[in-house]
């Protein structure tokens, strides 16, 4: 195995665990996703450099692209569910919100 390839393989790993470790710590949930969706085009890359071509485009394609959307979907509805309390926690007399009883 040539020097170069010890040193590609070495810059994935560290790399796929810094990406792991950044999305596990990452505080906003937005942040935290593109984090993942990162890790998962990361990952399909070293599925690719182990020779699992096939493995690599499921990953690629439902790891970080489906599962990626929905999470971002998901983070985005939290934001504004959230975001929606508060103004009415602000506001309690607010009627028009069905929490404001």
């Amino acid at each position: 195995m040539s020097l170069l390839l010890v040193l590609f393989d070495s810059i994935l790993l560290i790399t796929l665990l810094g990406l792991a470790t950044a999305a596990v710590l990452s505080p906003e949930p937005r942040n935290a996703v593109m984090l993942f969706i990162a890790f998962g085009l990361w990952l399909s890359l070293v599925w690719a450099r182990l020779g699992a071509p096939d493995v690599a485009l499921a990953e690629a394609a439902i790891g970080a692209g489906i599962g990626g959307a929905l999470m971002l979907a998901a983070a985005r509805r939290s934001a504004r569910r959230d975001s929606h309390r508060d103004i009415h926690r602000d506001n309690p007399r607010d009627v028009s919100c069905k929490d404001a009883q």
